[in-house]
């Protein structure tokens, strides 16, 4: 799978912003796909999973403030990041994984993910 990652932009604290990551090529029908973030000298760090079967898992820090999304019929995965913080500021990345398993997904972690995108950079300033 392909992954494209748009929509990463500057803004300042409080603004919004939404991720796209359209994938291309064969897309299976169980999946994880997430969005993960990385600073320089930082480990990539996953924000938000969402599962085949509907379910989401999210960071503690960003809760109630991003949502992730997906439109099975154009393979499109979605982040909408509202209240931003400058502790945002990151490149965002896009990640699927083959098949579902509720533990992995839920894990965020960056090594159940086989597949990535290039990343888009968010910027919040204060």
């Amino acid at each position: 799978v392909q992954l494209a990652e748009s929509g990463g932009d500057s803004v300042y604290t409080g603004g919004s912003l939404r991720l796209s990551c359209a994938a291309s090529g064969y897309t299976a029908t169980s999946y994880c796909m997430g969005w993960f973030r990385q600073t320089p000298g930082k480990e990539r760090e996953g924000v938000a999973t969402l599962g085949s079967d509907g379910s989401t898992r999210y960071t503690d820090s960003v809760k109630g403030r991003f949502t992730i999304s997906r439109d099975n019929a154009k393979k499109t995965l979605y982040l909408q990041m509202d209240g931003l913080k400058p502790e945002d500021t990151a490149i965002y990345y896009c990640a699927y994984k083959w098949g579902y398993n509720r533990g992995a997904c839920n894990s965020l972690s960056a090594t159940v993910f086989r597949d990535w995108g290039r990343g888009t950079q968010v910027t919040v300033s204060p």
